[in-house]
C-alpha cells in the first residue's frame, strides 16, 4: 500500500500561509495514506485533539539551517534519525517536504539513504531568501536537483525556479493555494460584530499577515493621512503578529494615527473570517525586500471569497490570485501616494466595491476552491507513486 510522509515545520496551530495550505490540502486526502510530521508550538497538543489526521510532532526549528555550524549539523543529524524511524514504522513510500529548507534537505538525505522519492513544495520567498547565502544556495540546488517533483505555488515561483535556479521545468507542477469557499463566505454588515472588533462606524481597510517588512504594513500606514483627508472615519485593521510590530507602532505614533490603526494579534479562525466579512477593502501592500518576496498571497484569495475587492503590491505572485481590475488591483506599494489614491477611488465608489466583491467571490469559487485543488493534488501525488 502506498503511504506518504509530509514533513512541515509550519502546520496548524502554528500560523502561516503554507501551514494553512497543507492543512486544507491534506485534510481532504485519505487518512490511511498520509502521515504528517509537523513542528511544535505551545498549543499543538490541544489542537491535535480536535482533528483525526495522523500527525506526529517533533522539533523542526533550528537557529541554523546550514551545515557548516555545529547547531545546523546537530539539527539535521537528530531530525534525520527521527524521520528515518518514522519511515520504517509507517512503511512510507513517498516523502513530501513543506519547503526546501529545512524540510527539503531532510527529504534529500532520506531519499539518498532509503531510495524513497521526495516531492518538495516551493513558495518563492524561500528560494529567494536562500539565494543570498552560498551555503544555503548549495543546499537548495541539491534539493531542486534530486526532488522527483517540485510543487510551485504560482507561475511566478515556477519562473524563478527555471530562470534563476536552472530547475528542470519538466518536473515543476503548479498548485496554487486555495480557499474553503464554504467557510470563507460573504456576510451582511453586522454592527454588533463591528462593535466587538472595535470597528464601529468605521470604513475598514484590512490586512491579514505576519508583521514582516515585505508585507508592507508601513506603507499602508504612511498612506493613511491622505486617505483620512477624504475619509476621516477610516480605520486600518491589522490581523497578525511579528517582528515589525514595534517599528509599526512607532510609525503610527509619529504620524499621530493611534486612533486610526488597530492591531488584532491573537484571534480565532472564526474571528478572522468575521474580519474579512466586515471590512470594506482588503490590502496586502507587499513589496520585494532584498530577495524576500510574496510567493502567492493566500489571504487575497480568502478576502475575495468573502466578496471583498483586493489590492496587492506589484511583487511576487500576487497578481495570480485575482482577475486584474475586475476583482482587485495591483499597485506599486513602495509608493504610499499610489496606495492612498487607489483606496480613495474604491471608498468613493461603494457600487464599485460591491461589483468587484461579487466578481471576486465568483472567481474564487470557480478557480481557487480547495476541493478542486485537492483533486488535482491527489492526481499529481498518484502519478509520483506510479513513476517511482
Amino acid at each position: 500500500m502506498k503511504k506518504t510522509l509530509l514533513i512541515s515545520e509550519i502546520f496548524p496551530p502554528i500560523h502561516g500561509g503554507s501551514g494553512r495550505w497543507f492543512w486544507e490540502l491534506y485534510s481532504r486526502l485519505p487518512r490511511d495514506e498520509y502521515v504528517i510530521i509537523a513542528g511544535q508550538s505551545d498549543n499543538t497538543e490541544r489542537f491535535d485533539t480536535t482533528h483525526d489526521l495522523n500527525v506526529e510532532r517533533i522539533n523542526l526549528s533550528s537557529n541554523s539551517w546550514g551545515i557548516k555550524s555545529l547547531t545546523g549539523l546537530r539539527f539535521y543529524w537528530q531530525t534525520f534519525w527521527r524521520l528515518k524511524k518514522a519511515i520504517k514504522q509507517h512503511k512510507i513510500t513517498a516523502i513530501h517536504c513543506g519547503r526546501c529548507l529545512p524540510e527539503g534537505v531532510m527529504g534529500w538525505l532520506l531519499s539518498l539513504f532509503t531510495g524513497i522519492p521526495f516531492l518538495c513544495y516551493v513558495h518563492g520567498e524561500d528560494v529567494e531568501t536562500a539565494s543570498t547565502s552560498r551555503e544555503l544556495s548549495w543546499l537548495v540546488s541539491n534539493v531542486l536537483k534530486h526532488a522527483k517533483t517540485l510543487v510551485s505555488n504560482s507561475q511566478n515561483t515556477a519562473n524563478i525556479l527555471i530562470e534563476r535556479w536552472q530547475a528542470d521545468k519538466e518536473k515543476i507542477a503548479i498548485l496554487n493555494p486555495g480557499c474553503d469557499t464554504t467557510k470563507f463566505i460573504p456576510a451582511a454588515l453586522d454592527t454588533n460584530i463591528k462593535k466587538s472588533l472595535g470597528w464601529e462606524n468605521k470604513k475598514v481597510i484590512l490586512t491579514v499577515g505576519r508583521l514582516q517588512e515585505r508585507k508592507g504594513h508601513d506603507m499602508m500606514i504612511k498612506a493613511l493621512p491622505k486617505i483620512k483627508e477624504k475619509h476621516p472615519d477610516v480605520l486600518y485593521a491589522i490581523v497578525g503578529n511579528g517582528e515589525e510590530k514595534p517599528a509599526l507602532k512607532k510609525l503610527i505614533s509619529e504620524l499621530q494615527l493611534t486612533d486610526s490603526v488597530l492591531f488584532h494579534a491573537e484571534i480565532s479562525d472564526d474571528e478572522m473570517i468575521q474580519c474579512y466579512q466586515q471590512c470594506d477593502v482588503f490590502i496586502l501592500p507587499n513589496r520585494t525586500v532584498g530577495n524576500d518576496i510574496e510567493g502567492f498571497g493566500m489571504v487575497l484569495v480568502e478576502a475575495q471569497s468573502c466578496e471583498k475587492p483586493v489590492i496587492a503590491g506589484d511583487s511576487g505572485g500576487t497578481a495570480e490570485t485575482m482577475l486584474l481590475n475586475e476583482t482587485g488591483y495591483i499597485v506599486d506599494c513602495t509608493n504610499s501616494a499610489m496606495i492612498s489614491a487607489k483606496i480613495n477611488t474604491l471608498l468613493n465608489t461603494p457600487e464599485l466595491i460591491n461589483t468587484m466583491g461579487i466578481n471576486a467571490r465568483k472567481h474564487v469559487v470557480n478557480t481557487l476552491d480547495w476541493q478542486a485543488h485537492s483533486l488535482k493534488a491527489k492526481t499529481l501525488f498518484n502519478d509520483i507513486h506510479k513513476a517511482s
